[in-house]
């Protein structure tokens, strides 16, 4: 049949499926419409609206004003198959990632206060004693003795032995520090620390005393903190991952670890406000048995722990 311009309607091949042209015509019938708008409609903002809450529940949960404080514990050299030991580094870790708030306060090990069920002792004989006694108890005794004594809550502990802490430097390739004055015998400069270095200056006291033992142990968490943010470090991080679980033994569970990569993300290294118990904040003491430790001076250390902890 001819083709007609002035018909309403043209003769083609199979006119519902074939054009004029010989294509395809984008006609569907009606109820095929219908059904596809029936199905997009009721899909598509049901799983929109589902992505948007489930986003929106992991940025409160993320962001959530709510603190965390984790005790971190480092364990003097120990024999393999326990972990009877003094804790000779005693840091009080505190996040609120909304904020975004990051704190460490560091302890003085010689610090003279009363373990519950010991008395007064040490503040590093704590997890010592409960550890000798029954295994895994020690980190549950560091944290029941800071909380008498400073009246600060911890929720989760982390516990490393100090011959632990090099293969995860280590596994890092190395930590890079930047000393803007002298410190644990090396002059002004940047350096970089292999496993062994990082955990000699870590522990270095010769000439000093714990007060610049706390200073340079800060120091070398806030450089692990900043390299562990670069781009070029990130293809270590399985390393990293797998030196952290073999040799840190912790209760903080997985699901708390990603609040934790927020806030150091958003408060960045040198956000974190890193402080220690001073010479000003102790008074040194001679007990009657002639050992040297510091008795805390509370009025000075109070307005501290409120500062950081809310306390």
């Amino acid at each position: 049949m001819a083709y007609d311009p002035w018909a309403k309607t043209q003769p083609t091949r199979n006119s519902n499926i074939y054009s004029p042209t010989g294509r395809r015509s984008s006609a569907i019938p009606k109820w095929m419409r219908r059904q596809r708008r029936q199905i997009s409609c009721g899909c598509g903002p049901f799983f929109g609206g589902l992505l948007l809450a489930v986003t929106s529940l992991l940025l409160v949960y993320l962001l959530s004003p709510v603190r965390t404080n984790i005790l971190i514990l480092g364990i003097d050299y120990t024999p393999p198959e326990n972990a009877v030991g003094r804790s000779d580094t005693i840091i009080l870790f505190t996040m609120i990632p909304f904020e975004p708030y990051i704190g460490l306060l560091s302890v003085p090990r010689d610090l003279w206060v009363t373990i519950p069920g010991v008395g007064e002792n040490r503040i590093n004989t704590a997890h010592f004693f409960a550890e000798g006694q029954q295994a895994g108890s020690g980190p549950r005794a560091a944290m029941d003795t800071i909380q008498q004594d400073f009246g600060v809550r911890m929720d989760y502990f982390v516990r490393i032995r100090f011959d632990g802490f090099r293969g995860i430097v280590n596994a890092m390739g190395g930590v890079d520090i930047d000393l803007n004055k002298p410190m644990a015998g090396y002059p002004v400069g940047k350096y970089h620390l292999t496993g062994n270095k990082a955990l000699a200056f870590a522990r270095h006291r010769l000439g000093s005393d714990d007060f610049f033992r706390m200073e340079q142990g800060q120091l070398l968490i806030k450089s692990i903190f900043r390299q562990l943010l670069r781009p070029r470090m990130w293809p270590r991080l399985p390393a990293v991952w797998i030196a952290l679980s073999q040799n840190v033994d912790t209760n903080v569970p997985w699901f708390l670890w990603p609040r934790l990569v927020v806030a150091l993300l958003r408060a960045g290294p040198d956000g974190v406000d890193s402080r220690t118990i001073g010479r000003e904040m102790v008074t040194p003491f001679m007990t009657n048995q002639g050992a040297s430790v510091l008795l805390p001076i509370w009025p000075k250390i109070n307005p501290v722990l409120m500062e950081m902890f809310g306390q």
